[in-house]
């Protein structure tokens, strides 16, 4: 799986909207994985921390709005964004999915193309570099689009992990990320690789940064991980 595109996870019952949500997703450049019922969903999502959820708010078993419900008492799914689909069409359903920690909510039928503009506002929030996003810190610049990095208006050549690793921290800057946190975004879930190796890569990093000039803009936390700034 690319450690770069979002992850989507599909929570749908239908098996033709299924099908429509996949295609779009994927034309969009997304990986998706799918969920049929509210346990399997909630099993997925413990297991792979997807970047998005596209959520049905009646399922099988669990319904959607428990599902969600439950994502949101999970310290690992809080930041998560979660937009929920449903037939109801109510505004006491459309506030109870908002105050139950939905980040967006939409009725159907729906256009699939707002569905797909709505997902990359999600992800502008969570993952802008993965939407081409520009971003800046400091005297650093990224530029999600061209992929190219600046300090100081000097290009900096970074290989694509360091890349990948710089465009993680940029998007929190002053949040502290494990290991574990920076293996799952930057190398990807199924990826099996030693926590020291983020040490090596960050090694790199900072010295791809100084060579550009200025103090180091990377902070380590003794026993944790990780930080900008």
């Amino acid at each position: 799986m690319s450690a770069e595109k979002p992850l989507v996870l599909l929570v749908e019952d239908e098996p033709a909207q299924r099908e429509i949500l996949r295609y779009n997703l994927k034309s969009e450049g997304y990986e998706v994985m799918e969920a049929e019922t509210g346990d399997d969903a909630l099993l997925l999502a413990e297991e792979v921390r997807p970047d998005l959820v596209l959520l049905d708010w009646m399922l099988p078993g669990v319904s959607g709005i428990e599902v969600l419900r439950r994502f949101k008492n999970r310290r690992q799914m809080t930041e998560i964004p979660v937009i929920m689909l449903s037939a109801r069409t109510e505004e006491m359903d459309r506030v109870r999915g908002l105050e139950t920690g939905a980040d967006d909510y939409m009725v159907k039928p729906y256009s699939v193309s707002e569905l797909m503009a709505r997902i990359r506002t999600q992800l502008r929030r969570t993952r802008p570099v993965a939407v081409g996003e520009r971003l800046e810190f400091e005297d650093i610049v990224l530029d999600g689009d061209t992929h190219r990095v600046t300090r100081a208006g000097a290009e900096i050549k970074l290989g694509p992990t360091e890349y990948r690793l710089l465009s993680t921290l940029m998007e929190r800057p002053g949040r502290v990320w494990t290991r574990e946190q920076l293996l799952d975004r930057v190398w990807g879930r199924d990826v099996f690789v030693d926590t020291r190796t983020v040490d090596v890569h960050v090694g790199r990093l900072r010295k791809a940064l100084r060579r550009a000039g200025g103090t180091d803009p990377l902070r380590t936390v003794r026993g944790t991980g990780y930080a900008l700034g």
